[in-house]
């Protein structure tokens, strides 16, 4: 904190002597603004990482219960689709803000007590996992039937085919899909803005509410959500691209 504090103090002096430097201005781009704002930088960096807490906690919960929602959802049992499905639609057609308020306000008059944290990751990773879902449903669907065949033909009971047969091959297919859900899932972080989180979009609403640098808190919390979001997304287009030349290729 003291080394951002000091380094800030460089940063006016050097502006100010280009005259650059204006206290007095009520821009909100403001030049002292984007540096009082980045004296904070400890505390966009604290938010950041419990951004990324909620976001890998809940993306296991989203590939989890999406893998066995998918999985349920291609089954030959009726009852196993009925359920996925349900799943599926409610989460899917309903706001994840409502969700997050259902467990937030309404499990404790159900006697059930969750901190912040946990209702974050369990509210995201329930709610992507309904995406999920679609997208691993939508990659077993789209392996060669002969693999089922094959693999029956060999005595693979439907879990065995499954296991060692057709997920493995799904991966390979909904890698790009899975990257655009990880990118939606941190993003998505931030509506636990609404019911008073500590995750990023938090801090800088807090800190632009407290010292009014609207500007400079919410372009340095794009900043810092663009640094995870945008490898991601270009790992997607880059992986999608080459499968489209494999295939091509054939």
């Amino acid at each position: 904190m003291s080394e951002s504090v000091g380094f800030v103090a460089w940063l006016r002096e050097f502006f100010n002597s280009l005259g650059l430097y204006d206290e007095e201005s009520i821009s909100p781009f403001a030049l002292w603004k984007f540096l009082d704002t980045l004296e904070q930088t400890q505390t966009f960096i604290d938010g950041f990482i419990y951004t990324l807490q909620v976001s890998v906690l809940a993306l296991f919960i989203a590939v989890v219960f999406g893998t066995i929602g998918g999985v349920m959802a291609t089954s030959k049992i009726a009852v196993l689709r009925a359920y996925t499905r349900i799943y599926v639609e409610i989460f899917q057609n309903t706001p994840l803000v409502i969700q997050i308020f259902f467990l937030y306000y309404g499990l404790p008059h159900l006697g059930i007590n969750l901190d912040l944290f946990t209702i974050g990751v369990l509210g995201i990773g329930a709610y992507h996992g309904a995406y999920v879902s679609e997208v691993v449903r939508s990659g077993i669907l789209a392996v060669p039937k002969g693999q089922f065949e094959a693999s029956a033909s060999q005595g693979f009971t439907y879990t065995q085919q499954m296991r060692y047969i057709i997920v493995p091959q799904t991966i390979k297919i909904i890698l790009p899909p899975m990257s655009n859900q990880m990118i939606n899932l941190i993003k998505n972080t931030s509506v636990l803005l609404i019911v008073g989180g500590v995750e990023l979009m938090s801090t800088a609403d807090s800190y632009a509410a407290d010292y009014g640098n609207y500007a400079p808190a919410y372009i340095f919390a794009a900043f810092l959500y663009f640094i995870v979001c945008y490898p991601l997304a270009y790992f997607a287009k880059f992986y999608e691209e080459k499968l489209k030349k494999a295939h091509l290729a054939r």
